[in-house]
């Protein structure tokens, strides 16, 4: 015997022809070709990559003017449809709009589109976290195909899927919660699942999830914290339940409180990395929570004359290095960073406003009141004509521009003059 194979497995077939074996062997081998490259073509017909188009911008972006003292007024430079971005994504050096199938960046000062990226999927929602935007798609009925985006370039990173359900809102930095009516989920700046709480489509472990039927109502985020306001069937009243996400294992959630409430009707407005915030039904009041999930106090709130609950269950606001700014609906509500407790109201607004320089600029009927942060106290209002307002104004900066969002439409204005 020779090494390797045995001698028989060596020597030709007896009765049949060199010619035909080897023609033989060339057949099947052209088979396997032929096999093997229509599982490629399959598989790139059926990946996301097939029905992608991204173009990414050719050069860095131009930077904005940098932020100085408020100016005289501001003028209109450019404006977009941008129904799928929650919230204004002044993101890197520009400024970036989503709308259908397709998000793009573009130039803050002219509007000029930088980089683009779309799929033949409609977008659920939108949202900027560690240093990336975040596109979420919808594939049948669940929100599961989230995408990356350099806000400078547009080049992909990474991607994974969720089991987010539409209605969806992406919250927070690191993690970032995926909001829903009865299913939450929680991620890591590099996309790893942290946490998932309610109605798991999956349940890989029965009986890890403390409660089921429940409906979620609204939610904040904090330091490895997400709030969620709940109502579950045979309970007396709403439920806030604090998710851990780094204390999460498989599919058992960790929690670091989850008490019943005693009211119905409240939403939750801010979480810090001790304490939630909740804004009480009736007579408005703001209501905190230390992190054992034990009220500590009640504050009463200059609500505006109207206080209004966000569909999506996300109150709307901002913040800065001291300070959150919470609109109620109606006013303006500054919140101490670390405690939540309120420090002033300006009733009158449209939204929450934003930082700009040292000053915190505010959207009004008619313009923008230019606000001191500390006190509240309206040194003067700049004009803006908007036309008729039906939605939120959402605020934000860009160095010395100002990006609008007004319900679904986008507006960049520049200092005048």
């Amino acid at each position: 015997m020779l090494r390797g194979r045995p001698l028989r497995d060596r020597l030709p077939l007896p009765g049949v022809p060199a010619e035909r074996r080897h023609r033989g062997d060339r057949l099947v081998a052209a088979v396997l070709v032929l096999l093997l490259a229509g599982v490629a073509v399959l598989y790139a017909a059926q990946s996301p990559a097939a029905h992608t188009e991204s173009v990414t911008a050719a050069t860095a972006p131009t930077p904005p003017p940098p932020v100085g003292p408020v100016p005289a007024g501001f003028t209109e430079l450019w404006r977009a449809a941008s129904p799928d971005t929650p919230v204004p994504l002044a993101v890197g050096d520009g400024v970036v709009v989503a709308a259908g199938s397709r998000v793009s960046g573009h130039d803050a000062r002219t509007g000029a589109e930088r980089w683009s990226y779309s799929r033949d999927l409609p977008l659920c929602t939108t949202g900027f976290a560690d240093g990336r935007v975040l596109a979420l798609y919808r594939n049948d009925e669940y929100c599961s195909e989230l995408s990356t985006l350099q806000p400078g370039s547009g080049a992909r990173g990474p991607a994974r899927t969720l089991d987010a359900r539409p209605g969806t809102r992406l919250i927070g930095q690191d993690p970032v919660l995926a909001t829903g009516q009865d299913y939450v989920e929680t991620f890591r700046s590099d996309l790893v699942r942290t946490a998932e709480y309610g109605t798991v489509r999956a349940l890989e472990e029965p009986g890890s999830q403390p409660r089921s039927g429940c409906t979620f109502r609204s939610f904040a985020t904090a330091e490895d914290r997400a709030a969620i306001l709940e109502r579950c069937p045979g309970e007396p009243s709403e439920r806030l339940t604090v998710l851990r996400p780094s204390g999460t294992e498989g599919d058992r959630p960790a929690f670091d409180s989850s008490s019943v409430t005693g009211t119905d009707g409240a939403q939750v407005v801010a979480a810090s990395s001790e304490r939630v915030a909740v804004l009480l039904p009736g007579a408005p009041r703001l209501a905190l929570y230390d992190r054992s999930g034990r009220s500590i106090g009640e504050f009463p709130v200059d609500a505006g004359a109207t206080v209004a609950a966000p569909a999506d269950g996300v109150a709307r606001t901002t913040a800065d290095d001291r300070r959150r700014y919470w609109w109620t609906g109606g006013a303006t509500v500054a919140l101490d960073t670390r405690s939540l407790q309120p420090r002033w109201s300006l009733p009158g607004t449209l939204g929450p406003g934003t930082r700009y320089g040292d000053r915190l600029l505010v959207p009004v009927p008619g313009g923008i009141a230019d606000v001191d942060p500390a006190t509240g106290v309206v040194a003067r209002t700049l004009p803006v004509d908007r036309g008729p307002v039906t939605a939120p104004v959402l605020l934000a900066a860009q160095g010395a521009l100002l990006v609008e969002l007004r319900g679904d439409e986008l507006v960049v204005l520049g200092p005048a003059g």
